[in-house]
Parts: C-alpha cells; sequence; structure tokens
C-alpha cells in the first residue's frame, strides 16, 4: 500500500460529509475534478472504494465507513495540532503547574481554577496536591509556578495575594478521652493518646511536624480527609481546619479541645509566586485573575477584597510559633 497524503484525507472527509463531489470541492475552495482524482487516487493506494457512487448522493461504502472513523480522529488530532502550533506560536504558555497545600479549601479554590481555565482553554492547568513544607518547595525547585498556601517566614523572593484565613482547631471524637474535656487540657495529659498528623510533602526540607505533642504516638496520613475520618472514628485526635470540621462540631459527632493550652489558631492563605521568575503572558492573566476572584475564596459571610501582598505581608501570615498541624 503506498502511502496517501493529508489533502486526498480531506478530501475523503469532506465528501463524506457532504454527500457530493462539487459540494465538497466548495466546502474546500477546490475544483471538482481535483476533489473527483483525490479520491480516485486514494481508493487506489487503499486497495478498495470507499465511496458506493451508483446512487443520487455519494454513499460510504462499509470499508469506507470503518475506514471514515478513523480519518476523523486522525484529522481532529492535526487540527489540534495546528491550533497548538498557532498557541504557541503566540508565546503562551501550553501549560501551568499549580500547587494546592492541605488548608486550601478545594470546592471554592478549584471553582475558581475551572473558570480560569475555560477562559483559557488551550492552556493545561497541572494540579499538585501539597502539604506543609511542599507546596513552597516546588515553587522554589521550579516545578510550580503558582502555589496556594500559606507562607511561613519573611521571604523577599515571593509575592502574594491574600485569599481566605484558616481556624484549625484541636478536635476529639465523644469517648475518645478517659476524663472530661476542659479549657484546663494539658500537653501532658493528651500524651498518652494518639495524635493523627498530615505527612509532610517536602522532598529535601527538614520535615515539619506541627502541633505534635513529644512522646506521643502518632497516626500519620497524607490529606486531611483521611484525618478528619481516623478523628471520627476515636482512631486519634488532631487539629483540623473549621471548614472541613464546623458541621460535625455543630452535631456533636467531634468536640473541641481549644482551651488555654490547645488554643485555635489562624493562618492566612495566599496565592504565591516568585517575585523574579519571568512570568508568561497566561501565568500574569492567572495571577490577575486570582486577585480579583479571591474573595469567592472566603467563606460565606467572612468575603472580604483581596489584596496583593509585598514580602513584608507575606511575613505577616507567618504561622504563630508553636502552631501547625
Amino acid at each position: 500500500m503506498q502511502d496517501f497524503t493529508l489533502q486526498q484525507l480531506l478530501c475523503f472527509d469532506a465528501v463524506a460529509a457532504a454527500g457530493s463531489f462539487h459540494a465538497a470541492a466548495l466546502a474546500l475552495g477546490r475544483s471538482h475534478p481535483s476533489v473527483f482524482a483525490a479520491i480516485a487516487n486514494l481508493e487506489v493506494q487503499l486497495g478498495f472504494p470507499v465511496l458506493d457512487r451508483d446512487g443520487y448522493r455519494v454513499t460510504l461504502t462499509a470499508r469506507g465507513q470503518a475506514f471514515r472513523d478513523r480519518t476523523r480522529a486522525f484529522l481532529s488530532d492535526y487540527r489540534n495540532l495546528q491550533r497548538h502550533a498557532s498557541h504557541l506560536a503566540t508565546g503562551e504558555e501550553s501549560a501551568l503547574t499549580i500547587a494546592i497545600g492541605d488548608l486550601c479549601p478545594l470546592p471554592g479554590t478549584l471553582a475558581l481554577l475551572q473558570r480560569f481555565s475555560a477562559e483559557c482553554p488551550r492552556t493545561r492547568l497541572h494540579l499538585k496536591f501539597e502539604a506543609l513544607g511542599g507546596p513552597l518547595e516546588r515553587l522554589h525547585d521550579g516545578e510550580a509556578d503558582l502555589v496556594m498556601h500559606y507562607a511561613e517566614a519573611s521571604d523577599p523572593r515571593l509575592e502574594g495575594i491574600a485569599l481566605n484565613r484558616v481556624k484549625l482547631v484541636p478536635v476529639v471524637a465523644p469517648g475518645f478521652l478517659r476524663f472530661p474535656i476542659s479549657a484546663a487540657i494539658t500537653p501532658d495529659r493528651m500524651r498518652d493518646y494518639v495524635q493523627c498528623v498530615i505527612r509532610d510533602t517536602a522532598r529535601h526540607s527538614p520535615p515539619r511536624d506541627y502541633y505534635l505533642i513529644e512522646g506521643a504516638q502518632s497516626w500519620t496520613v497524607s490529606d486531611q480527609l483521611m484525618k478528619k475520618e481516623i478523628i471520627l472514628q476515636g482512631m486519634g485526635w488532631g487539629h483540623m481546619p473549621m471548614f472541613l470540621v464546623e458541621d460535625e462540631l455543630r452535631k456533636g459527632r467531634l468536640l473541641s479541645l481549644a482551651g488555654r493550652h490547645f488554643k485555635p489558631r489562624i493562618v492566612q492563605l495566599q496565592a504565591l509566586r516568585l517575585r523574579e521568575r519571568p512570568h508568561g503572558p497566561v501565568a500574569e492573566r492567572l495571577w490577575q485573575f486570582i486577585a480579583g476572584g479571591a474573595d469567592l475564596l472566603a467563606p460565606a459571610g467572612r468575603r472580604r477584597q483581596a489584596v496583593v501582598t509585598t514580602s513584608s505581608a507575606v511575613a505577616a501570615s507567618k504561622l504563630p510559633a508553636g502552631a501547625g498541624r
């Protein structure tokens, strides 16, 4: 079998769609004889007829129908390749990578990114879900263009957009403790109880075990939903973002341990990027899009205007000493 050409496939697809050589020629902007010759040559090269010309309208043969199914898939890939090449020619990024931290409320975060993706469909968003030191490590290692997380220290390399604040509360299932819950519970009294903590996804930074009571046994999990379920099942206790447990606290399925020694903490989530790294047109568009839509990420009743921060404002979001998860 000889190789057939792209033009032959285009002519064949056009004739099959239009049902006539004349209509296909008009659609392609070619002459009727050239389209007819392209199909005839295609059939010679294939070794079987693809069109039945005996009726009033040109129809596909059985083998022609099977061949057209694959032809349409090939032409669809070809047109996508053309569009992708045109997109690259504009200088716009074909993909962006976003690292989402474990404390980000996923419904609002993903809804915001989905809206952006719908406006920039030619740029694919690669999402990484990271915990503790992982998001910023991905950013500094060049593995993410932007992170949605909290900043733990003043870093002049970072610039950020303030998103929502997240309250972290220590919680336990009813009946888990062998003594009554009160504001006077100390870390010493909790040392005999299993803690549930999030695994740090940082690969080369020192691991961080926030809120971990020294000497206590612990479960280590990869995400907040797993941690919540373990606590609900009475397998451990731990600090959880309020937005994930407020319903359970209201219904009494979880109880707060907050008191003099286990105080709730507030962390400021931000969209963060490296200040000096060159940002392409789509990355810059995403940055402005987040700045304009950051208010949507805040819990209902606490929505506010987004603020683009400097490095000093990033420092203000540092997790308080002794805080963590």
